[in-house]
């Protein structure tokens, strides 16, 4: 069936600059950033709650991206792969590999979402106290924006060819060329591209205008996502060097069920605070 094959057609690099090779994967994520700005930009264009500028957006973007990027791949050394990189610190921030054949140029491989998520919060934490804004209200604005962006960073993992799903025997399977096995398997980051991104957006996106409290689409958002992530994982392959953590748990699972824990403990806390200082029943 060429739908399982479709994977082996596809070259991860959109083209080549000389030695320079721009793949389909970064450019998704340029579109996934992009697309949170714009429809940032759209809501504080549109709704009362949020009176920001345009200039505040773009900085507080700058910074959440660069504490994704730290935080995602420092989230991945820690969580993922310590012991390698333990003995070989210098490739958690260069590219290159050094093996008795000479250095080779591999790039940045392994990023962790919540070690992302984790860097996201803490420099925007740091930004909103800096610029002495409401950071449960700046995290509002963004909340219902970000799960779009996944739609095209799970595409790019796919565009990829990497974080494919555990062998499977349904007729949607796929083959893909960096599994070492041959085996058919979930198109996992399709899964991810459709419940992460577009399931989760439209249903943040459909809520966001409600203001009980301050805080509760950060709240929603945490709940919702290690929901969402926490089942899909049960397609995806596990990452080689940890397996199986409790039973058949992976390390996602557990780290999801712990977002969702911190979800429902923030949205309860949020609405007590919010009770108190309205005096009423948000």
């Amino acid at each position: 069936m060429s739908w399982q094959h479709l994977p082996e057609k596809i070259s991860p690099v959109l083209f080549t600059l000389g030695p320079l090779q721009i793949r389909w994967y970064s450019v998704m994520y340029l579109v996934a950033f992009a697309l949170t700005y714009l429809l940032v930009l759209y809501r504080i264009k549109k709704e009362r709650h949020y009176p920001y500028s345009q200039e505040i957006v773009i900085d507080a973007i700058l910074w959440c991206i660069l504490g994704l990027m730290v935080g995602a791949r420092l989230g991945y050394v820690v969580i993922y792969n310590f012991s390698y990189y333990l003995a070989r610190p210098w490739e958690i921030i260069l590219p290159f590999h050094f093996s008795s054949e000479g250095v080779k140029l591999v790039g940045l491989s392994g990023m962790s979402y919540h070690g992302g998520a984790i860097g996201v919060v803490v420099t925007g934490f740091l930004y909103c106290r800096a610029h002495r804004i409401s950071f449960w209200n700046m995290a509002d604005l963004f909340c219902p924006a970000i799960p779009l962006g996944y739609t095209f960073g799970r595409l790019g993992n796919f565009l990829n060819g990497e974080l494919f799903g555990r062998p499977t025997q349904l007729p949607w399977g796929m083959y893909f060329p960096l599994d070492p096995t041959g085996l058919l398997r979930h198109p996992s980051q399709l899964y991810e591209a459709l419940f992460e991104g577009v399931f989760l957006f439209s249903l943040l996106w459909l809520v966001r205008n409600k203001h009980p409290f301050e805080g509760w689409l950060l709240s929603l958002y945490l709940i919702g996502y290690g929901l969402v992530r926490f089942f899909i994982e049960f397609f995806r392959e596990p990452d080689p060097q940890i397996g199986f953590i409790v039973g058949f748990l992976t390390m996602g699972q557990i780290l999801c069920l712990i977002m969702v824990a911190i979800g429902v403990g923030l949205y309860l806390w949020r609405r007590s605070v919010g009770l108190k200082t309205h005096g009423t029943q948000p």
